[in-house]
């Protein structure tokens, strides 16, 4: 089965062909006064569309610096932020691990003071058997 050919070029040189045929039939006909006609639309359309096109020269310069100094602020902004929170989570933190620690050794000390007693006991007991006395 054969492949479908593109129908783009016919469209373009359709195209081509009735603004050559416009610009012949305003000029009356005459190749030169077409030719100009022709220069002077395309001349005067891209001057248009130049004049259009947003951010030209110094307004897109100082509207770019502005929007580099905004966004430059906030992004100060939330780097001061963001500086504050960690600061105020690592003082957090140590008062969190101090605690902590103070809880743990007071569970350590409680331990080894049971651990003492027990052991005496033990040992008193150990001792009676071997006829040692108990102090």
């Amino acid at each position: 089965m054969a492949q479908p050919k593109s129908r783009v070029p016919l469209a373009v040189g359709l195209t081509a062909a009735a603004g050559v045929g416009y610009y012949l039939y305003q000029s009356g006909g005459n190749a030169k006064v077409a030719e100009k006609k022709f220069e002077a639309d395309l001349s005067s359309a891209s001057s248009r569309v130049k004049g259009e096109l947003p951010g030209r020269g110094k307004e897109a310069e100082k509207k770019a610096a502005a929007w580099a100094t905004e966004k430059g602020q906030q992004i100060d902004n939330a780097a001061e932020k963001a500086r504050n929170e960690l600061s105020k989570t690592g003082e957090s933190l140590d008062s969190y691990r101090k605690e902590a620690g103070k809880e743990a050794m007071g569970k350590v000390d409680k331990f080894d003071a049971t651990v003492e007693k027990e052991a005496a006991k033990a040992k008193s007991g150990i001792s009676g058997w071997f006829g040692g006395s108990s102090k």
